[in-house]
C-alpha cells in the first residue's frame, strides 16, 4: 500500500463511520477503487484514528472497581430497576451462581433470614444441582413477626433440599424478650448444637439491613417505634444477623445487645466466604459499614447502589 496522508484516512473514516456511506460510494467520491477504501479503513483502525468500543450488558468494570476499592474476593452487579422485587430476584440468581461455584463436600454453610435470601432458596430449589455432602445452618434466630417463607429455618430446609444436603434448625427468636430468656436459650441443647456448627462455618450468606429506616416494619413490629428510633443515637447504620454496627463495621451497643441470638460479627470476618446481598440507596450506609468492617468479602448488589458506593 502506497503511503497516504492522515487527513485522507480521517476523511474516509468519517464518511464510512459517521456519514454511513458505502465503500463503493466513498470510492466514487474519492476517485479510488473500493479495495483501496477497505485498506484505508483498516489502516485507520491500526493507527487508532478510529476506535471501536462494544457496549456490554455486563458490569465487569464496575465489579472490578468494587473489588479493588473494598478488597473484595468478588463483586456481582445486577441491572438497576425501579422494581425492587426484580432487583431482589436478580441478586438471588447471581448469588446462586456464586454459591454453586464455591460449594463442595464437607462445607458448613450459614444462612440468615430475609426476603432476598428467601428468593435465593426458591431459585435453588428450581435448579438441577449436584448433590453435596454439606450442612446448612441458621446464622441467627427467626423473628416471630415475619412470614414463614422468610424464616431462617425455612430457608435452610429449602437450600438443603436443593443440594440433597442436611439442614439444621434453630428454635429461638432473633432477639429474646429479656436477657434472662436469652441466657436460658443459649444453655439449651439446640443452641449448643447450632453454635458448634458456627465454629466450623466456611461460608456465610447474609442480607444487610438498615434498621433505622421508617419502612422497616419487621423491626418496628417487633420492638415498637420508640425502640427503633433509639438506634439512631447509638450510631448504628446497619445490621447483619440481627447484630447492629456503625459506619466502620464496629458492633454498637443497643438496647437489644444482651438479647441477640446470632453468630458474632467477628466470625463473619474470619470466613472463607462471607456473602452479602443488598441493594437500594437507603441501604448504602449499611452496606458501606459492612464493607469497611470486612463483615463481607463478596458483595452482590445492583448497578445504582454500586455506583453510589464507589462515589462515597
Amino acid at each position: 500500500m502506497q503511503p497516504v496522508e492522515r487527513r485522507i484516512l480521517v476523511k474516509v473514516a468519517n464518511m464510512y463511520y459517521v456519514e454511513n456511506l458505502k465503500q463503493s460510494e466513498i470510492a466514487e467520491r474519492m476517485g479510488i477503487d473500493r479495495t483501496t477504501v477497505s485498506k484505508y479503513l483498516k489502516k485507520a483502525l491500526r493507527d487508532k484514528i478510529v476506535k471501536i468500543t462494544v457496549e456490554s450488558d455486563s458490569f465487569d468494570e464496575l465489579e472490578a472497581d468494587l473489588e479493588r476499592r473494598f478488597g473484595l474476593k468478588e463483586a456481582c452487579v445486577v441491572p438497576k430497576s425501579y422494581d425492587m422485587q426484580f432487583i431482589k430476584e436478580q441478586m438471588a440468581r447471581a448469588g446462586l451462581k456464586v454459591i454453586r461455584r464455591i460449594l463442595s463436600d464437607g462445607k458448613v454453610v450459614g444462612l440468615a433470614w430475609g426476603t432476598t435470601i428467601s428468593e435465593l432458596a426458591k431459585f435453588a430449589e428450581q435448579e438441577k444441582n449436584t448433590a453435596l455432602d454439606i450442612d446448612f445452618v441458621p446464622l441467627d434466630g427467626g423473628p416471630e413477626s415475619i412470614e414463614s417463607e422468610y424464616h431462617v429455618n425455612t430457608i435452610c430446609y429449602q437450600m438443603a433440599r436443593a443440594f440433597s444436603a442436611r439442614s439444621h434448625y434453630i428454635y429461638a427468636p432473633a432477639i429474646a424478650k429479656t436477657a434472662e430468656i436469652r441466657q436460658a436459650i443459649v444453655q439449651d441443647i439446640n443452641y449448643e448444637k447450632i453454635s458448634a456448627y458456627w465454629e466450623r462455618l466456611n461460608i456465610g450468606i447474609v442480607g444487610i439491613g438498615a434498621p433505622v429506616k421508617s419502612s422497616n416494619l419487621v423491626w418496628a413490629g417487633s420492638f415498637g417505634r420508640e425502640a427503633i428510633e433509639s438506634l439512631a443515637t447509638t450510631g448504628a447504620v446497619g445490621e447483619i444477623c440481627s447484630v447492629f454496627y456503625d459506619i466502620n463495621g464496629h458492633e454498637v451497643q443497643t438496647p437489644f445487645s444482651d438479647r441477640i441470638i446470632a453468630v458474632g460479627l467477628e466470625k463473619l470476618r474470619q470466613l472463607e466466604y462471607s456473602i452479602g446481598l443488598a441493594a437500594s440507596r437507603e441501604k448504602v450506609p449499611a452496606i458501606m459499614g459492612a464493607l469497611r468492617g470486612k463483615l463481607i468479602n463478596v458483595l452482590i448488589t445492583d448497578e445504582e447502589t454500586a455506583k453510589i458506593l464507589l462515589n462515597e
